[in-house]
């Protein structure tokens, strides 16, 4: 079977296999019923990036399949992420499939795909990816199963209520466990996961894959290394108890969740493969069930009906609920539904600095439609923006489009003022939706620029780069007057001076990289503040009395007015909140950041003469420092969730590593012929890490690790953190 790009489809033509709905306007290429907005995420090297190439192929958008090892994916387009083989920015890019079987099959449908980063560095392409998409693939390493990337990107996918389907890839690796993937699936994501498509054989001896609803074997020519020929056949006699077994555990799941399967297998009524796959289909949409695909993206076997379960299982546009937002004024609850009838609505997720066409705007369409010429309205900022030029993102390639229409993504060119997570939408119908959420950085450096030349141009770099990435903060050290970038680790910070190097034409050193320590408090206490300034004339005159609590961990700063009578005047407890929200950005340990602390503005009082807003804004700072140098403040360090793949024999050096690291070791456990060994580390003890443990197993352990949360650092290294915050 060899896919071949799709022509557009006359939607005027109403099929016995779709109805077109009227939420459809005449003249889009593809109908929202025939369409999937889908990413491809997981950890690392777990095969994201091969597996959309497999796809863009089949489905004759390229015709010629690129490799991540040579540098030649069409997704993977930066020439960091060609030298690296990582992948580093979420690409979209289109294709047009055409179903092989079921309800769907002749009908050409539009997919597009976000190929999403694995790296945890990345994370934020991530989260706005999942932000603004229907379904999602998420592929896991057959020998490897559930990695730590592989958790934080389901609870992404859970966070936004992202339908997937499982893929469980490089089953041809030795070592390959499609069970136990499975099992690590519902150990550790609590997934109900059960497999639609077997893998048929494995390592060596993978030959395609058993179609567990259709009792059938899809097998691939060996002649055919591309896996473009392959043969529909009976189940092999040595297969069919696996078969049998697997349709009578995925019958049974459906009929505990659904319905309308749930009624015939009660009933013992036939239950058929089409009545079969729709109960699968709205289960997945409810996010009760996922199903499960196995094969090879690699080795070109089982790419293409991945794809048809994507078109069977995974919303469309349509399928899922309408945007919800809210009222800028009045904060009330509204909807988007999906329909290119209703007002426009969309939520610009993504910034990116194009050197041929300049600052690009990523966008989902919720409702509506976007036409060159139309006026968008920005309800953040209050501004009002008139589109020049619409573009079709294919991954490095632009394709310029005169309209856009609910459902889809695309980019704006030229548009000013807007961040990341903003809503454009019709000026007459306001609407806020919600923007993606992104962690704070872990990790900074100080950078200066080389020549006088260089500085001039580092600050537009600098502000352009922490445009496009909510992760990347750039601020001025207040004692040193450095330049201070800040990030999710060494790598996003190396990518980060990399880019201004090539894309920027700017050359910066830069020191060497620190730990974004936090305070917190671990006791409740009373803080007070008092300005007054007379000097002639009109004074100073500000007084706040708090009091402050540790908060639980992971809630942040929260401020309450608690004051009664009249004492500090309504008009200047916005300036109060503004002095607290100040004052926890310099803690008094090691003046870091603090978090987690519950803040009660409790009294105070005023001068009708010489109070203004200045003199409360100070006069709250004062109170918070006086009340945290008594609420027992200590200093946090974040710890990173570490898991190192070893073989069997250097597992001893390891652990012992990671013990003289202030490691605390977790589980270790047996995948294949190798080891895997699971840890909490603090950040500060993990540079160098990569070369420590490459000597130490002569180059055969690998690892990854992410952040987990904050802990207090040991107290014989406090004035060791401190001392090196004060050389900086």
């Amino acid at each position: 079977m060899s896919a071949v790009a799709a022509p557009a489809v006359n939607i005027s033509v109403v099929t016995d296999k779709a109805k077109i709905s009227a939420v459809n306007v005449k003249n889009r290429p593809f109908p929202l019923e025939w369409t999937r907005n889908i990413g491809i995420a997981a950890h690392i090297d777990a095969g994201k990036t091969t597996t959309t190439e497999r796809i863009l192929f089949y489905s004759g958008a390229v015709h010629k399949m690129g490799e991540v090892h040579e540098g030649t994916t069409v997704t993977d387009w930066m020439e960091q992420e060609r030298e690296r083989g990582i992948t580093i920015t979420a690409a979209a890019i289109s294709c047009a499939w055409n179903a092989s079987c079921g309800p769907w099959k002749g009908i050409k449908q539009r997919i597009n795909i976000i190929d999403t980063p694995g790296h945890v560095d990345f994370t934020a392409e991530v989260e706005r990816s999942l932000r603004v998409l229907d379904g999602a693939i998420a592929v896991f390493d057959a020998v490897a199963g559930v990695q730590p990337q592989s958790e934080t990107v389901w609870r992404q996918a859970n966070k936004y209520n992202v339908p997937r389907i499982a893929f469980i890839n490089k089953m041809d690796r030795v070592g390959a466990d499609f069970e136990m993937s499975i099992d690590s699936m519902r150990k550790k994501l609590g997934a109900n996961v059960w497999p639609v498509l077997l893998p048929l054989g494995k390592e060596d001896y993978l030959k395609g894959q058993l179609d567990v609803i259709n009792k059938k074997a899809i097998i691939y020519s060996d002649s055919d290394d591309q896996g473009s020929v392959y043969e529909i056949t009976d189940v092999p006699e040595e297969h069919k108890a696996i078969v049998d077994k697997a349709y009578n555990d995925l019958v049974t799941a459906i009929s505990d969740l659904d319905d309308e399967v749930g009624m015939l297998f009660l009933e013992e009524k036939p239950i058929t493969p089409e009545l079969l796959k729709a109960g699968i289909r709205r289960q997945t949409m409810a996010n009760k069930f996922v199903p499960v695909v196995g094969g090879s993206a690699f080795k070109n076997k089982g790419v293409q009906y991945l794809v048809d379960a994507v078109i069977d299982y995974l919303p469309g546009p349509l399928d899922i609920p309408p945007a919800v937002g809210m009222e800028p004024d009045t904060h009330e609850k509204i909807e988007a539904p999906t329909d290119d009838n209703g007002t426009f609505c969309s939520l610009a997720f993504k910034l990116w600095s194009d050197p041929f066409v300049g600052k690009l705007v990523f966008f989902r369409v919720y409702s509506g439609t976007l036409s060159k010429g139309d006026t968008v309205y920005n309800p953040r900022t209050n501004k009002r923006e008139r589109i020049s030029r619409l573009i079709q993102i294919q991954a490095d390639k632009r394709e310029d489009i005169d309209t856009c229409y609910s459902g889809d993504i695309a980019a704006i060119v030229g548009i000013r003022n807007i961040t990341t997570g903003d809503t454009l939408c019709d000026e007459d119908h306001p609407i806020l939706l919600e923007p993606p959420s992104f962690p704070d950085p872990v990790i900074s450096m100080a950078i200066e620029p080389k020549t006088k030349q260089d500085q001039e141009k580092m600050g537009v770099a600098l502000q352009r780069l922490s445009e496009e990435d909510p992760t990347f903060k750039v601020f001025t050290h207040e004692d040193t007057g450095q330049t201070i970038i800040a990030g999710m680790g060494e790598l996003h910070l190396e990518i980060i001076r990399d880019r201004m190097f090539r894309e920027f034409k700017v050359d910066a050193n830069a020191g060497k990289p620190q730990i974004a320590y936090r305070e917190t408090i671990t006791a409740p206490a009373d803080g007070e503040g008092k300005l007054i300034k007379q000097s002639g004339g009109r004074g100073q005159y500000g007084h706040v009395i708090i009091k402050t609590h540790p908060n639980e961990r992971g809630k942040g700063i929260t401020i309450e007015n608690k004051v009664v009578g009249g004492n500090i005047p309504k008009e200047y407890i916005p300036a109060c909140k503004k002095g607290i929200e100040e004052a926890v950005l310099n803690g008094v340990v090691g003046g870091y950041q603090v978090i987690d602390a519950h803040i009660d503005i409790v009294d105070g009082s005023y001068h009708d003469v010489d109070s203004n807003e200045l003199a409360f804004k100070l006069a709250a700072i004062f109170a918070v420092k006086d009340a945290f140098k008594k609420a027992k403040p200590v200093l946090l360090e974040p710890i990173m969730k570490v898991e190192n793949m070893t073989p069997e024999e250097y597992q001893g050096d390891i652990l012992g590593d990671l013990n003289r690291r202030r490691g605390k070791i977790g589980a270790i456990e047996s995948k294949g012929n190798l080891t895997a060994v699971q840890a909490e580390v603090p950040l500060a003890e993990m540079f160098g890490y990569a070369t420590a443990i490459r000597s130490l197993s002569k180059g055969r352990s690998s690892y990854s690790m992410e952040p987990s949360h904050f802990e207090q650092v040991p107290q014989q290294l406090v004035a060791a953190v401190l001392d090196q915050r004060d050389t900086k």
